[in-house]
């Protein structure tokens, strides 16, 4: 079976995708299935020129805005890419981005397209202060569920509450389906230790809506109740600047270290004691699955797919967004209690194990992709159906 994942940006950007596609083809490389993967380099801007006509709206409407205009050059630029570069027939394209997924219809009309959304890109943007609640550009990017209702032949999304907020703009939400992603086990190998000063650590890109200087002020409470940490920021981004001088006039700087953008976190993760990451919204944060995987204990947010990973007390500490008091209170008691940090670590890697495996993701991704085999006479559907297993 010929198979296309077609991603907007290069498997080696960060994100949730990026963790998961480029492990998924080393699992579907076999004489079985033919996978590749596609996006669009970062060089190629300003190349499309045809027209952009969408079924369900009227783009144009929101033509005036510059966000609007930037998304739908991002669609041509796609689309000629695409032409150029995609010459052979596929029996199945699984894409990852709305855009991309309104470009594979364009281009590939007869193809069946799977459409999976990881993300909401005007709830970030609208937490980035980059829109304003109920703007044109909100009403595009929500415009473009219903569109990819209507042109693609299954969608998906990773998390059961990032269904219920794409239902609002679709005809039949019920069709909505939800797989959450996916993480090789493998990739992460818990390493025991003992810290004396406890470890905590953070991978995001720093926006706003990752709530990063609510973490800040957080470890400021810690550090007036004269607990010793450490703290971590691993990623970057346009609020650099302004978290190290947060950081600084609330008097952390010493205590915290700003890494930049590290291509493998997952490589020295298992070295820290405390994964923690208060967002302001998450479709499912792919990085708390991973810091599981790395047998550290998880404190979020109950937000989003973070409040679907994590059951309160159980498998680690979830307090509302905004609320510096309630994770210092949240943190204090994982820094202060060791034995009970790693419980919460024992069980989060558990349940990452048996709910996030990439092997549990594979093998519902072959049964979906199976449904769309057409009669083909170089493959054989008896063959197909087998068992999969880790090396198919």
């Amino acid at each position: 079976m010929r198979l296309l994942q077609a991603l907007f940006f290069p498997p080696e950007q960060p994100g949730g995708v990026s963790s998961m596609i480029p492990y998924l083809q080393e699992r579907f490389s076999s004489a079985r299935w033919e996978m590749e993967i596609f996006s669009l380099p970062k060089r190629i801007r300003n190349k499309g020129k045809d027209d952009v006509v969408f079924e369900t709206f009227d783009w144009t409407l929101y033509g005036a805005s510059p966000v609007v205009q930037k998304y739908i050059q991002t669609y041509r630029d796609y689309r000629w890419w695409a032409r150029l570069r995609l010459t052979k027939p596929y029996d199945l394209i699984h894409s990852h981005h709305p855009l991309v997924g309104l470009v594979m219809r364009e281009v590939f009309p007869e193809t069946p397209i799977v459409q999976t959304v990881h993300s909401s890109y005007e709830r970030e943007l609208l937490l980035n202060g980059k829109i304003a609640e109920g703007s044109m550009e909100q009403q595009f990017l929500t415009s473009l569920y219903r569109e990819l209702e209507h042109r693609t032949d299954r969608l998906m999304t990773v998390s059961h509450s990032f269904r219920t907020y794409m239902s609002a703009y679709v005809d039949q939400p019920e069709r909505i389906e939800v797989l959450p992603n996916g993480f090789d086990e493998k990739r992460f190998k818990p390493v025991p230790h003992e810290n004396e000063v406890p470890q905590l650590m953070t991978v995001c890109r720093l926006v706003p809506a990752k709530g990063l200087d609510t973490l800040l002020k957080a470890c400021a409470i810690l550090k007036q109740r004269g607990h010793n940490y450490v703290l971590h920021i691993i990623g970057d981004g346009p609020s650099r600047t302004e978290l190290e001088q947060m950081a600084q006039q609330l008097g952390i700087y010493e205590d915290t270290i700003f890494y930049g953008y590290t291509l493998h976190p997952e490589e020295f993760m298992p070295f820290f004691d405390i994964f923690v990451l208060p967002s302001r919204a998450e479709a499912f944060g792919s990085v708390f699955a991973e810091a599981a995987l790395c047998w550290l204990a998880l404190v979020g947010t109950d937000v989003g797919g973070i409040a679907e990973q994590i059951e309160d007390g159980v498998n680690g500490l979830l307090v509302p967004p905004d609320q510096e008091q309630l994770l210092a209170d949240a943190l204090e008691k994982v820094i202060n209690d060791p034995s009970y940090r790693y419980e919460l670590a024992r069980t989060g890697w558990e349940k990452a194990k048996n709910q996030y495996s990439l092997t549990h993701v594979v093998n519902e991704l072959k049964r979906l992709y199976l449904e769309y085999l057409t009669e083909n006479p170089f493959h054989s559907v008896s063959d197909l159906t087998m068992q999969p297993s880790d090396s198919d």
